[in-house]
């Protein structure tokens, strides 16, 4: 199971874990993902997404249909 964000593309990113003696070692920056179910009026329907909190603001801010298709889901 991937962790993508379905809206944003948001995807794990890499980097380091830097000490006070600067020593750096390997370390995982996760997006904060969530699963929303979501209802679309035009279909009748309900869909779940995987979706990061700034997908979440974005589905607040211009619609769950416009976000869908800015995803590719439409």
């Amino acid at each position: 199971m991937a962790r993508i964000c379905d809206i944003t593309g948001k995807t794990i990113q890499r980097g380091h874990h830097v000490s006070h003696s600067n020593r750096k070692t390997k370390r995982v920056f996760k997006p904060n993902l969530q699963k929303k179910t979501y209802y679309l009026e035009d279909e009748d329907a309900y869909v779940t997404l995987k979706v990061s909190a700034k997908g979440m603001r974005l589905i607040d801010k211009i619609g769950i249909k416009a976000a869908l298709k800015r995803g590719g889901w439409i």
